[in-house]
């Protein structure tokens, strides 16, 4: 069973049939949905469009926890410790 256009392969549908899906698998089917945004689409705009279609959905969903934290920005990477973070 395909998706449509926003969700191709029906990821995010399907995770809100699960029952008892834990909010870890809603980040891995997250993770797998965001690698097949083609290049050049506003993620952002991908995942609030997802939003308004599940809107109907109960807002404390793991699905739709996840879709809510990937709105909110995360910041500039920050050098990691370690002999990794040191160099040569």
């Amino acid at each position: 069973m395909k998706g449509d256009a926003r969700d191709p392969k029906g990821l995010i549908r399907e995770s809100y049939k699960i029952d008892g899906i834990t909010a870890s698998e809603c980040r891995t089917i997250f993770l797998d949905w965001a690698l097949g945004v083609p290049a050049g689409v506003d993620a952002k705009s991908e995942v609030q469009a997802l939003l308004l279609q599940y809107a109907d959905q109960p807002a404390d969903h793991p699905m739709t926890l996840t879709l809510v934290a990937a709105l909110k920005d995360v910041g500039p990477a920050r050098r990691r410790g370690g002999r990794a973070g040191r160099g040569r």
